[in-house]
């Protein structure tokens, strides 16, 4: 596979534990993306749906070239059980 996405509730604390504890490469600085008519908003409305309105994104990449998409939601939510194994 070429890369992974991963949502996150703090974008620049993940970006920093990241780069900084896990030793990954940061390729885009987190940046905002809006839901609009651009060529990145028709393929963010074609991945996630209409509505979605905007997010903070950031490109990494791992030291053996696996890429990873770190996504900040505006209505993220921490699960009360942040480990419910038994869901795929």
């Amino acid at each position: 596979f070429s890369h992974i996405g991963i949502s996150v509730p703090d974008l620049d604390a993940a970006v920093k534990f990241y780069t900084e504890v896990m030793g990954w490469y940061l390729i885009m600085q987190p940046t905002d993306i809006k839901e609009d008519d651009s060529a990145i908003g028709d393929m963010c409305t074609d991945v996630f749906g209409a509505g979605w309105g905007s997010f903070r994104i950031a490109h990494l990449s791992t030291g053996d070239r696996v890429g990873v998409e770190i996504f900040q939601f505006n209505n993220q939510r921490n699960p009360d059980n942040n480990f419910e194994y038994w869901k795929t």
